[in-house]
């Protein structure tokens, strides 16, 4: 199984300086190859303390900079927020920067506060998405661009520099809502996957987004990768409370950076699985919401982080994890502890996991 570390750089509450945020997480992010893990990602945010790297591909430069085997990605570039022709020109020259090490993320984002910061209408983001990531897609393919859509109309022009080799089974897009799914399998992208509902509902839109890639590309779809928040500690008691308390902490950042408990969404146009979500964590109740959360994630003795992602990754055929360990004003000692005692009890036994069409054969039999 491919190990990753997420780096997401929060500052909640400003506890810190922001410059303070930044030195902690980038230390832990080049502490990630020295520590054995495969990669390192990062996510796109704008405006809020909920994660504060505006520009993924900029930081990942820096990362290809600083390691020498690790690969980097993206979790995610926000296409609608991006020109997809300079989106094009960076992934490329990251790429051939990075010898080839760039494990390509995108989504088309969800906050209002970033969509109204950019003075773009939330209602179009899903069309906007599509034409985006169709261009880029078929840019890095063909080392060109040229499209002619309702929101992009782009005269042919060469990517340069060229691409350093194809993205095909090195492209993932974060989908929450089932529709999303959908398009990513007609894009013939791999699924990032962010835990926000129950496990079996995810397998569940899985298996359609499956049928349809194979559907479309005549092939199998690649794996998916599956996210988490981690809180590793070799008391479990202690890892209760500090899961209490920083993902707990992480899913009230969620609530206000994505203003859940507002009513923007009700009528938003592609948004209306998230209408839906509002709802039940309304008509549920902010503790049990959370409680909710924090068991989707990772916390507990290296034994119990290791069943709990082996389960989930069982459970819907991932074949990657890629592990957050700071966030919501964690100290940076304890990231790193966290980080550390991850790498050193649980990563290598992760490491060791079949490829997940034969772990799922091996338990149909």
């Amino acid at each position: 199984m491919h190990v990753g570390m997420g780096v997401i750089f929060q500052n909640p509450g400003k506890e810190r300086t922001d410059r303070e945020v930044y030195e902690a997480d980038m230390a832990l992010a080049e502490a990630a190859e020295p520590m054995g893990f495969d990669s390192v990602w990062t996510v796109e945010h704008h405006f809020t303390d909920y994660t504060m790297c505006p520009d993924p591909l900029m930081f990942l430069s820096y990362m290809a900079g600083r390691s020498k085997t690790i690969q980097i990605g993206s979790m995610v570039v926000v296409l609608p927020w991006h020109d997809p022709l300079r989106a094009a020109e960076q992934i490329s020259m990251l790429d051939n920067m990075s010898g080839g090490r760039f494990i390509l993320g995108i989504g088309r984002g969800a906050g209002k506060v970033e969509f109204d910061g950019f003075r773009l209408d939330m209602g179009e983001s899903r069309e906007r998405f599509v034409e985006a990531a169709t261009m880029v897609l078929d840019s890095l393919e063909t080392g060109h661009a040229e499209f002619d859509g309702e929101h992009y109309k782009q005269p042919r022009v060469e990517i340069r520099p060229n691409p350093h080799s194809s993205f095909r089974g090195r492209t993932y897009a974060a989908a929450v809502s089932p529709e999303s799914a959908r398009i990513m399998a007609r894009l013939g992208v791999g699924i990032l996957i962010i835990p926000q509902k129950p496990w079996a509902a995810v397998r569940k839109e899985l298996d359609e987004y499956r049928a349809i890639y194979r559907e479309v590309n005549n092939a199998d779809a690649p794996a998916p990768i599956a996210g988490g928040w981690v809180f590793c500690d070799e008391n479990k008691d202690r890892a209760y409370e500090m899961a209490l308390k920083y993902i707990g902490g992480y899913w009230k950042t969620v609530m206000d950076h994505y203003q859940f408990d507002g009513d923007h969404m009700q009528n938003m146009k592609g948004y209306e699985y998230y209408a839906q979500f509002r709802d039940n964590l309304l008509k549920n109740g902010p503790d049990a919401a959370t409680e909710f959360f924090m068991n989707l994630q990772v916390w507990g003795t290296p034994e119990m982080c290791l069943e709990k992602i082996m389960k989930t990754a069982d459970t819907i055929g991932a074949d990657g994890f890629n592990g957050v360990f700071s966030y919501a004003g964690m100290p940076h000692e304890e990231s790193m502890r966290n980080a550390e005692l991850f790498a050193r009890e649980v990563m290598p036994e992760l490491k060791k996991a079949a490829p997940a069409a034969e772990r799922l054969a091996r338990n149909a039999a």
